[in-house]
């Protein structure tokens, strides 16, 4: 066992793609320390910069003294505290949507929702660019999985049409795509769904926070809301917290209540942590400026890595992919990034397909002007 180990280790080293954790000791935010090495941080999802804000640590500190830590069971068996209560009710107003469930992580809400809704016999269509748990959500449900090229609108009518003997017809795409930045053609999506008797599942992990008036996502930067019946997203990325949701009609919320295997069987976040995500949700909603400040360096950033030679693909969020195909190169521009004070990190298959190796830059509302033009002109010497 252990010789296979090692070869298959040795094989990934041989293509550039073995990996190996680097150490964070400091909080996080627009600047580390990495491995011992201060560094301006572009590679973190935090794209408000909250994660290490004094208003989410005073929440959890003073939720910890009143309700402790461990939340001690599933929330079906005595978990389900108060503050689990709240953050559903707060997340459904901000979500527009009659009820919310949290799950305790994006993937566990995936791997969660989509065997609940479907199983063999059924049919889901999916981005080929979806996040991975997605995809293992669709392979536990036993459900036929239907792959269509990224955002080919004109694929996915024609294998809708061809799923004559699906029993259910499910679509599941991400709102904003995690490694490309780009966001999904929702509305088209909509109007498929709605020809072809489909269910509609989205994914705004990368969008909560970010986009629409209020920050709610894509669906409601779209007003798209009466017609995307069932949206999960995460409180780990623009919310600086932790933790999942699925949010809907309260009929949904019951029913993967009872069917859910990912929610049934798990302990429940800490009550400490859903406090988090409420002083979360709430700087989110009285502090506008953070997306527009994001958004705005984000294009800036991106704007100037175009100027450079760089290949950006169809970026419209804070994610930035700088497109270098080989995973070797990738992995020599980080650390020469890296040697300048600068951490972006490569992104090799099988995170991302073949020959698609790229730089993943992402910005952060903390990060300043001069943060970005520090990461430019470190770029520019990479090169």
């Amino acid at each position: 066992m252990k010789d296979m180990f090692a070869h298959q280790l040795d094989v990934l080293s041989a293509q550039g793609l073995r990996r190996s954790l680097k150490v964070v000791a400091s909080v996080q935010g627009r600047e580390i320390v990495l491995d011992g090495q201060k560094v301006l941080n572009f590679c973190s999802n935090d794209y408000l910069g909250l994660a290490a804000d004094p208003r989410l640590v005073h929440a959890t500190e003073e939720a910890m003294v009143r309700r402790g830590f461990g939340a001690g069971a599933s929330r079906l068996v005595c978990g389900n505290f108060d503050e689990h209560e709240a953050l559903e009710h707060e997340l459904a107003a901000f979500k527009h949507a009659s009820a919310a469930l949290v799950f305790s992580s994006g993937y566990m809400a995936n791997t969660g929702i989509i065997p609940a809704l479907v199983s063999r016999g059924d049919a889901v269509f999916a981005d080929r660019l979806n996040h991975a748990s997605i995809v293992d959500g669709i392979v536990l449900s036993r459900a036929d999985l239907c792959r269509y090229p990224h955002k080919d609108m004109n694929a996915l009518d024609e294998m809708l049409g061809k799923a004559t003997g699906a029993r259910r017809k499910l679509i599941v795409t991400d709102t904003v795509f995690s490694m490309d930045g780009d966001l999904a053609p929702l509305e088209d999506i909509v109007r498929l769904a709605k020809q072809h008797d489909a269910w509609l599942m989205v994914d705004e992990a990368h969008a909560f926070g970010v986009l629409g008036p209020t920050g709610a996502g894509l669906v409601e930067a779209l007003g798209l809301e009466a017609d995307v019946p069932l949206q999960m997203g995460t409180l780990s990325k623009a919310a600086g917290a932790y933790g999942a949701y699925c949010a809907g009609d309260a009929l949904l919320k019951e029913y993967l209540l009872n069917s859910a295997r990912s929610f049934i069987f798990t302990t429940a976040i800490p009550p400490a942590v859903a406090a988090a995500g409420r002083a979360a949700l709430n700087i989110m909603k009285s502090e506008p400026q953070r997306r527009v400040r994001v958004l705005e360096l984000a294009c800036r950033m991106r704007d100037g890595l175009k100027k450079l030679g760089f290949d950006t693909l169809e970026s419209a969020t804070p994610i930035i992919p700088v497109m270098v195909r080989k995973a070797s190169v990738a992995s020599e521009m980080s650390q020469k990034l890296l040697a300048q004070g600068i951490f972006v990190s490569a992104i090799r298959p099988p995170t991302v397909p073949a020959h698609t190796a790229r730089l993943r830059v992402t910005v952060s509302a903390a990060h300043t002007d001069e943060d970005i033009q520090r990461c430019l002109e470190a770029f520019e010497h990479a090169c």
